[in-house]
């Protein structure tokens, strides 16, 4: 019988404060930024030169700590709604930070990248769980929602 190994797999087992749904929500959430809200997205022949010519993507392929953590907040309500915060909760998401932790568990395993100005504390703080999924929900507001 042989092992399967896969590096996310392998991730988890080793760092078990997140669920593979969080990594996979991650990963969804920032090609909403690129798809919905048009975040960092630049033509698929741009990206591929610059990675042949530089090994790192283009700037304006870049997206912040902050910027993610806010395509993560709106994609989060479309989602799940006034759920938002506990179905994150669920699978260990707290705080922004922890949405930088798990980019970065990614980028070690190479399924994400980083520019040479990123950090993890980059995703420090930038928005309170607590106050912009439970007291400033409204299900009668959508004007602040890419939908």
């Amino acid at each position: 019988m042989s092992e399967f190994s896969h590096p996310l797999l392998d991730l988890i087992a080793k760092d078990t404060r997140y669920t593979a749904e969080a990594y996979e929500f991650i990963r969804n959430a920032l090609n909403y930024a690129h798809d919905e809200l048009g975040l960092g997205k630049v033509d698929e022949e741009v990206v591929k030169a610059s990675l042949e010519a530089e090994g790192d993507l283009p700037e304006e392929a870049h997206l912040t700590g902050q910027q993610l953590c806010e395509a993560i907040r709106q994609y989060s309500i479309t989602q799940f709604g006034f759920m938002a915060k506990t179905v994150l909760n669920s699978w260990g998401l707290n705080e922004t930070l922890d949405f930088g932790e798990v980019v970065y568990n990614l980028i070690d395993i190479g399924m994400m990248r980083k520019s040479d100005s990123d950090s993890k504390e980059d995703f420090a703080e930038v928005f309170d769980f607590d106050r912009v999924f439970v007291d400033d929900f409204d299900i009668n507001k959508q004007d602040d929602l890419v939908i």
